[in-house]
């Protein structure tokens, strides 16, 4: 029986353990960490970390893009000051989801999604027309679910403590550090 193949982009453990749990067995699944937004390099590395062991626990390909954190920085070069949620944001989305959809479309996966939803401050109508965008433009199915819907984020919560996963405290780059902290 032919499974779907499907690339779920994640930016982290605690946002994608649902996810990926619920998705293993549904499609044929690979993770996709994509995320040169996180800073410093060390809580990238420490996010990666956990999204490679929860993986590894379930059997989970996953590709791991490089930390390309320059040219994330020059995307955003004008943009520092925007408030969180805003311009910012949206173009740090259509970064990860562009080189999302491009991967799978250069890889013959059926579909891609992605963990932003399931954050609390990610609202997935702003994430869901940038995943489309690049659906069309590459050719691939955007699967828009907004993940942390129907009990997601308290089980994600429950997985995340009994696995003693790590939990980051802000949302990954070096302005969302310094709103939240």
């Amino acid at each position: 029986m032919y499974m779907q193949k499907f690339l779920l982009h994640t930016c982290c453990a605690p946002c994608s353990i649902t996810i990926i749990d619920e998705s293993k067995e549904k499609y044929d699944l690979t993770v996709f960490f994509y995320n040169p937004n996180i800073h410093p390099e060390e809580e990238y590395l420490k996010r990666k970390r956990e999204v490679v062991r929860v993986c590894e626990e379930w059997g989970v390909l996953m590709v791991d893009m490089d930390y390309d954190a320059e040219n994330w920085h020059k995307i955003m070069n004008g943009l520092e000051d925007e408030p969180e949620g805003g311009v910012r944001c949206k173009k740090c989305f259509a970064l990860r989801l562009e080189k999302t959809a491009q991967y799978a479309h250069e890889h013959g996966f059926d579909m891609y999604s992605t963990s932003l939803t399931s954050g609390r401050n990610k609202k997935a109508d702003s994430i869901f027309p940038i995943g489309e965008f690049f659906a069309k433009k590459y050719g691939v199915f955007f699967l828009a679910e907004d993940w942390k819907k129907s009990g997601r984020q308290e089980k994600g919560r429950k997985m995340v403590e009994e696995r003693g996963i790590y939990r980051q405290k802000y949302c990954g780059c070096v302005y969302s550090k310094k709103v939240e902290s």
